[in-house]
């Protein structure tokens, strides 16, 4: 199965998020912060990232360029997720090292097709 890590720190986005990937046949581990998301790409080798874009402890734009800088790593695609659709925030999140980019609330249908689409299924 494939394996998702999803860095989120609002608990309803978490909950709603994982249950809906794992009814998609998604295998789904959480972290609550920027520095977590890390540790744990890091440690368990997610095959993608949903990386919010507002954490606290770490950002999600200094935890995907960690990602990116980091040799074990900078091969996992990495989603950024955001509330904040402003002007810009697409190309800021791709000049950080996602791979793509997509707003909440997350419209599940364009989500996947974008998580396949870097992940080649």
């Amino acid at each position: 199965m494939t394996k998702i890590l999803l860095v989120e720190d609002n608990e309803m986005n978490r909950d709603m998020l994982s249950r809906r990937l794992m009814r998609k046949d998604y295998t789904v581990t959480i972290a609550v912060d920027g520095q977590q998301g890390v540790d744990m790409a890091i440690a368990e080798k997610p095959d993608l990232v949903l990386m919010d874009m507002s954490l606290p402890v770490m950002d999600g734009w200094t935890a995907t360029q960690s990602l990116k800088a980091n040799p074990d790593t900078a091969g996992i695609p990495v989603i950024a997720l955001t509330a904040h659709a402003m002007s810009g925030d697409r190309e800021k999140a791709l000049a950080a090292g996602c791979d793509d980019y997509d707003t909440k609330p997350v419209d599940l249908p364009r989500l996947l097709e974008k998580m396949r689409a870097l992940l080649g299924t």
